[in-house]
């Protein structure tokens, strides 16, 4: 699996080369600046891209801009986010366009080799995987419009833990529900977000987004 990676910090950088080709990654890249990331993007077309929000040379938001312009021109191109802080405006930016393969990390909150590989694999194959504090931030109270507002509150707890990339079995571990009740609330959630049948792991995403857009408009 092909990897382009963006960090300006040098020892992070190496440091994640070193564990993603320890996990049998290839970084086809490592850059350091927004604009090294973009061309590094478009030439390389990765499985996947591991970005830090902030690049320079202004430190602002060069990395997900980078990103969202390789996404213009790599339509769906897997995208996870690794940041130091919570980013609602990154976030929805990321989240805007409605594709699938998308993640978004908290640094200090990525506790061991395994939770970070397993997040990577997940964005590449085209799922989600979002920091539980990254949901919440999206979710502030408000009205919830459209067709979230008809998920009842399991439901919508179910939906979140979708959210962070956890499985039927996971989730039903999380909530004390068998994997079978698991399985007919995601049936319910599909069915009230008009999501047609289809693969159900490209449901599954489009579920999450319309989870996190929605609760972000309010």
């Amino acid at each position: 699996m092909r990897v382009v990676l963006a960090e300006d910090l040098y020892l992070l950088r190496e440091g994640l080369v070193r564990l993603l080709g320890d996990h049998g990654f290839d970084v086809v890249a490592a850059v350091a600046t927004g604009p090294d990331l973009l061309r590094a993007l478009l030439e390389h077309r990765p499985d996947v891209a591991v970005v830090d929000v902030r690049l320079p040379p202004t430190q602002t938001d060069e990395g997900l801009q980078a990103a969202l312009a390789a996404r213009r021109e790599i339509p769906g191109l897997p995208v996870l986010v690794l940041s130091q802080h919570v980013q609602q405006l990154y976030a929805r930016e990321l989240l805007a366009d409605g594709s699938g393969g998308i993640g978004y990390l908290l640094k200090d909150r990525v506790l061991d080799d395994a939770q970070f590989v397993d997040a990577v694999r997940r964005v590449a194959a085209g799922g989600t995987a979002m920091d539980p504090e990254v949901i919440a931030a999206l979710l502030r109270p408000g009205p919830v419009p459209g067709p979230v507002a008809r998920l009842t509150p399991r439901e919508r707890e179910v939906l979140g833990l979708m959210a962070e990339g956890r499985s039927n079995a996971a989730i039903g571990q999380r909530l004390f529900l068998s994997e079978s009740a698991v399985g007919k609330h995601t049936a319910n959630i599909f069915a009230k977000l008009q999501l047609a049948p289809s693969d159900d792991d490209n449901r599954r995403v489009l579920a999450v987004l319309a989870y996190l857009q929605g609760g972000s408009a309010g």
